[in-house]
């Protein structure tokens, strides 16, 4: 799919960067802790399917 002269090139650094970023966002807000979670729920609206 992706060799080694794609990710030496700019856009596969940018590509690297991008994925390293997501990766920390998704390993803090997981850190985040879990007793905030119930106040977050009460704010939000409602959504029932038919």
């Amino acid at each position: 799919m992706f060799d080694r002269n794609f990710f030496s090139s700019q856009l596969g650094q940018a590509a690297l960067v991008s994925i390293a970023a997501m990766l920390a966002f998704t390993i803090f807000a997981g850190m985040e802790p879990v007793a905030n979670a119930p106040a977050m729920v009460v704010g939000m609206p409602l959504v029932e399917l038919a």
